[in-house]
């Protein structure tokens, strides 16, 4: 006899003791106070006595794991899952199995188990997210993604054996069938393949990774990655705005990032003053005793004369006239100024291009470009070292004679027009 129908035959002996009617509605109502009252109870315990414990354990002892491990409401869905075990134990102990009521008990329950262990396992893969996540981004793995397409392969067989519990029929009859639908899932979850490939070729060549900074025109982006996902890349900009990327368009299209300037320890200063033309001329002597006292010129003015000074006499040329022999320019005196200033500037990296470039004149003057790096690639002192170089530059400028070239304004406009009234 089987242990539903003795428990059965308990309670019909019970029911005639007690001088009560006994009938299937009664007996149904009495199996559902036990399956209410035990499940109450099982309820209690595991989630008001056991799991408030765990709770209280882990803020107090304030270990990492622990934390990350109530946070994701793993124990909750385990212990949920155990509840629904005991439920269908308690269904094949008290029902029939032949009976109706006993199929649809036993099909919430298994759904029931199924729903609540794939929870369990997303939470699981989302606690070893957490732990495993300092030592993922050390070595760029894509562990987001991996662990996303876990996921999604559980859901989609979680899904499968619910149909198959729905319907009645095996879940190999339904896998079976996957074959004639590829085609679908395919179209349906192109854009899940091809971020998880562009995921594995973005990690494999070590392309992208948290933390970087990602600039892309196409899509808006410059700033911060801190994401990658299965299928997106977000990007926090440095307006603070979130721009999200599908992860195949980092393959299929060119983005920047800047982490090799940030390796590097240096970042590029390139930038231009614009000297006007009309100011450019040889040095006089008055001009040179004057510059000589300046640090950073005094070895190089000695320098360029005596060379000048052999050369010229070598070729005995007549130096009445300007345009013969070679002459100091308060140009190109200012050029090596800007060499020997930049030479021994404490935060111009030493070991990096230190070029001042004269490029071709148009209309607005003469661009004189300074190429350099800073030894701080942080963006504010980046910005700060920038400006106080081309402080210095614009105000040392009249020094050698020279004019910085600026387009007439209004105001240049209103004191020509008093100028000539006057």
């Amino acid at each position: 006899m089987q242990l539903g129908e003795t428990l059965k035959a308990h309670i019909v002996q019970w029911l005639k003791t007690n001088n009560w009617e006994y009938s299937e509605w009664a007996y149904a109502l009495i199996v559902a106070g036990i399956f209410l009252v035990t499940a109450l109870v099982l309820h209690f315990l595991l989630h008001s006595v056991i799991l408030r414990w765990f709770k209280r354990s882990a803020h107090k002892s304030q270990i990492p794991w622990s934390l990350a491990l109530y946070q994701h409401k793993l124990l909750s869905r385990i212990a949920l899952v155990f509840q629904g075990f005991v439920f269908l134990v308690q269904a094949r102990i008290w029902l029939p199995k032949d009976s109706d009521i006993f199929s649809l008990v036993s099909t919430v329950a298994h759904l029931w188990i199924l729903f609540y262990l794939l929870l369990s396992l997303f939470s699981l893969l989302n606690f070893l997210e957490d732990i495993f996540r300092p030592a993922s981004q050390k070595r760029n793995l894509p562990i987001r993604g991996i662990f996303q397409s876990v996921k999604l392969i559980a859901a989609l067989i979680a899904i499968i054996f619910s149909l198959s519990l729905l319907i009645g029929k095996s879940p190999v009859l339904l896998f079976s069938g996957l074959g004639a639908m590829t085609a679908v899932l395919l179209l349906v979850f192109k854009d899940t393949i091809l971020g998880f490939v562009a995921g594995i070729q973005l990690s494999a060549n070590e392309m992208l990774a948290v933390g970087d900074w990602l600039e892309m025109p196409k899509f808006g982006a410059d700033g911060e990655v801190i994401d990658i996902s299965l299928t997106t890349v977000k990007v926090r900009n440095w307006d603070n705005t979130i721009t999200t990327i599908p992860a195949y368009a980092l393959i299929s299209d060119s983005f920047k990032n800047w982490r090799g300037m940030t390796e590097s320890g240096g970042r590029r200063i390139k930038r231009a003053i614009h000297i006007d033309a009309t100011s450019v001329t040889f040095l006089q002597p008055e001009d040179i005793k004057r510059l000589r006292r300046a640090a950073l010129l005094s070895d190089y003015i000695e320098r360029k004369l005596t060379e000048i000074e052999i050369e010229n006499n070598q070729t005995k040329i007549d130096l009445s006239s300007p345009v013969n022999g070679r002459r100091l320019t308060n140009l190109g005196t200012f050029r090596a100024y800007l060499r020997m200033y930049l030479k021994q500037h404490k935060s111009i990296h030493p070991n990096m291009s230190q070029i001042v470039r004269q490029l071709a004149p148009d209309a607005n003057g003469i661009p004189l470009e300074i190429y350099a790096f800073s030894n701080d690639t942080g963006w504010a002192n980046y910005e700060a070292i920038q400006a106080d170089i081309f402080d210095h530059i614009f105000a040392i400028v009249p020094e050698f004679g020279l004019r910085v070239y600026q387009a007439p304004s209004g105001y240049d406009m209103q004191n020509m027009g008093a100028r000539t009234d006057t």
